[in-house]
């Protein structure tokens, strides 16, 4: 059995975002990417030398959430509140960055399907979420209030809502993407948790332990590159 020593943080997967983002870039031959946002707290998109990109913002409407997207100079606007609702024009947008957003929301499956609508036909979906089939998700989503404080890292926004419903997990976002026609590009797994207190290693070393490898320590990060497609018997979202 790992220890939850393999719990560390480790870069972001800005290499892939950035040759990914790079792709779609060229295949408009140098049009300007308009990217979506969504997720506002984490991973401030990479800047790309030479590309044009204007970037709008959507989240949740909370007060951590408030607080630091108003401190945030890169979104040309940033649209906070219900996401089921949110006043985004359809196929408006080359790419949308989905950062850890999913995990903590209700109704994700419904709030993923409107933000594809916003999606041009070809357009990638960049996503990172917390699997909640890792011990780290598992811990995430059972342990009181009191506990979830161990599980990050000192002043970071925190603890939000941790939902975790079954499309956060690798099985699920697979299911999703099969049933809407969209095409998995990349599919990688990595361990990115913040640095943990000792009560929250401990935490996630049990979760570990009890369920007996099927909510592994090794990993809790879940990154993929979704392709909505171009032709016309795709399902239309």
């Amino acid at each position: 059995m790992s220890s939850t020593s393999d719990l560390r943080p480790v870069a972001a997967p800005r290499d892939l975002f950035v040759q990914r983002l790079r792709e779609q870039w060229a295949e408009q031959l140098g049009r300007r990417l308009d990217v979506l946002v969504a997720g506002c707290l984490h991973d401030e998109p990479a800047t790309l030398d030479r590309i044009e990109a204007r970037l709008t913002g959507v989240d949740e409407d909370l007060p951590v959430i408030r607080s630091v997207t108003a401190g945030r100079t890169d979104l040309a606007r940033c649209l906070l509140g219900d996401l089921r609702s949110a006043p985004i024009r359809p196929r408006s947008f080359d790419v949308i960055q989905l950062s850890f957003l999913l995990e903590r929301i209700h109704h994700a499956e419904l709030v993923l399907d409107r933000l594809l609508q916003a999606l041009r036909p070809g357009g990638l979906v960049l996503l990172r979420m917390r699997d909640r089939r890792s011990a780290y998700g598992l811990c995430e989503r059972l342990a009181p209030w009191w506990l979830r404080r161990h599980l990050s890292a000192g002043g970071a926004p925190g603890p939000l809502p941790a939902v975790y419903e079954p499309l956060t997990s690798r099985d699920g976002i697979h299911a999703f993407c099969l049933s809407r026609g969209l095409m998995i590009t990349d599919d990688e797994i990595a361990a990115s948790a913040p640095p943990l207190s000792p009560l929250g290693h401990a935490a996630v070393t049990l979760a570990a332990r009890l369920t007996r490898g099927r909510c592994p320590s090794t990993h809790d990060e879940i990154t993929m590159v979704i392709k909505k497609p171009q032709n016309h018997f795709a399902r239309l979202i």
